[in-house]
Formats: C-alpha cells, sequence, structure tokens
C-alpha cells in the first residue's frame, strides 16, 4: 500500500500511515471520540511495525488528533485546525480518504502557453505532468504550472507534495486557492494506466495558487476519474 521510501517522492512509511488516518479523519470514517483498534491490529491492517505504527499515532497526537489513555487504548479526538501534508488536495476515493501518491510523466521549465490565465510575473514557468493514485488507484491526471521568478521544481528533488517542496526548496508556501470544478476532456497526453480514454468526459479542477505576494504564482488544471474519485471541500 505504501511507496518505499527509497524513491524520491515518497514520505517516509510512518509519515504515509499518519497521513492515511488524518484523511480518514477527516472523511468521517474515524468519528470524534472513537476508539483505534488495538495498535499490533492497526500495524497489520497497515502492513507496518508496531514501532513504526508508533511513531505515526505521535504525529496524530501532536496534531491534536489522538487521546492516549493509559489502559484504555487510542481514541479519535477531531481537530479543525490540524492540517495535512495534503490537506489542500481535495480528491478523494468514492468510500472517502485515500493515501496521495504521485508518478512524474514530465517536468520541464518552458513558455507558458497562451490558454493559460495570468499568473506570477514572469512568461516562462516549470510546467509538471503527473499521474495521482490514491492507496495506490490511478485517480486523477494534473497539469500544474509554477511561475518561473517563484523558482524551478528539479526533476531529482519532485515530492509528492509540491507545497512542501515550495516550503523547503524555494522557501515560499502556498497561503490560499481558489478551484473552479467543472468537467473537461481527458488530455492527449495522459498515460494508459489513468483508465479514463483520451478525449473522454472526466471531472474537471482548475486552481490558482497564491504565495506571500498579491498575485497566484501557480496555476493547475486536474482531470479526475469519477468512476473512482470525487472532489470534496469540507466548511467546518
Amino acid at each position: 500500500m505504501y511507496e518505499r521510501h527509497d524513491s524520491p517522492a515518497a514520505l517516509p512509511i510512518y509519515a504515509q500511515v499518519s497521513e492515511v488516518l488524518i484523511r480518514e479523519i477527516a472523511a468521517g470514517r474515524l468519528a470524534d471520540g472513537q476508539r483505534l483498534p488495538p495498535e499490533r491490529q492497526l500495524a497489520a491492517t497497515h502492513q507496518v511495525t508496531v514501532r513504526t505504527l508508533r511513531k505515526s499515532l505521535k504525529i496524530l497526537e501532536e496534531k491534536g488528533l489522538l487521546e492516549r489513555v493509559q489502559g484504555s487504548g487510542n481514541y479519535v479526538s477531531s481537530n479543525s485546525a490540524a492540517r495535512s501534508i495534503y490537506s489542500m488536495f481535495r480528491i478523494e476515493l468514492l468510500t472517502g480518504g485515500g493515501l496521495p501518491t504521485a508518478k512524474f510523466l514530465d517536468i520541464r521549465e518552458c513558455d507558458k502557453p497562451s490558454d493559460l490565465p495570468e499568473f506570477g510575473t514572469s512568461n516562462r514557468g516549470t510546467r509538471m505532468r503527473r499521474l495521482r493514485f490514491l492507496n495506490k488507484v490511478p485517480a486523477a491526471v494534473e497539469e500544474i504550472w509554477l511561475d518561473a521568478d517563484s523558482g524551478t521544481v528539479l526533476t531529482e528533488h519532485a515530492s509528492d507534495s509540491l507545497y512542501h517542496y515550495y516550503q523547503v526548496k524555494l522557501g515560499f508556501w502556498i497561503t490560499r486557492a481558489e478551484d473552479y470544478v467543472s468537467i473537461g476532456q481527458v488530455p492527449n497526453w495522459a498515460p494508459p494506466e489513468f483508465g479514463t480514454p483520451i478525449g473522454d468526459t472526466s471531472g474537471f479542477i482548475e486552481r490558482l495558487s497564491w504565495g506571500q505576494k498579491s498575485r497566484p504564482v501557480e496555476y493547475s488544471r486536474t482531470w479526475y476519474d469519477t468512476d473512482t474519485a470525487r472532489y470534496v471541500q469540507r466548511l467546518k
């Protein structure tokens, strides 16, 4: 289920498990006050050691999403202020949740095409195309543009969570985003493993993202398989 950490895009296994649990809580599949299964059982479910699981649970505890009761067990403690690495990734499996991972198809710096909306201050940007998975199930294809004046994404350092990459490698972070959800046609560069054929209708999301400046620095478009996934925005 989980990506090995020797992949440059992958989070450590314990962080991947914590992200799954955080998304399960956000989706309501793990309810506030619910007692988690015993640690050995939970570790077996996620195919990790108990030691790795405890590192995952520690992350949840630090985020205020878990309460440990001595002699009783671990209980979910909902916290609307808690953020996950993928807190701005709005695609979930139809059953809820799902660990997001990504396979980069192409990364290159080039001129911005005329069909993009205005963003950033340069006429060039880094274009990233990738296939997104939820629990290893192909769910979406993405094309992401980062304005050249905000930095360049290097293939050898590209991460599953680009927002995390921006903060760690480029020194800025995404503060807000606007999503525009509609339908679209699967682009001609989508790989066969996506499942939905090129040109077929799919869910479609356009997003403009802002850093610390007044102009958006990133534009993305995502085509997602509506037989597998859905767009979710929770208001709390």
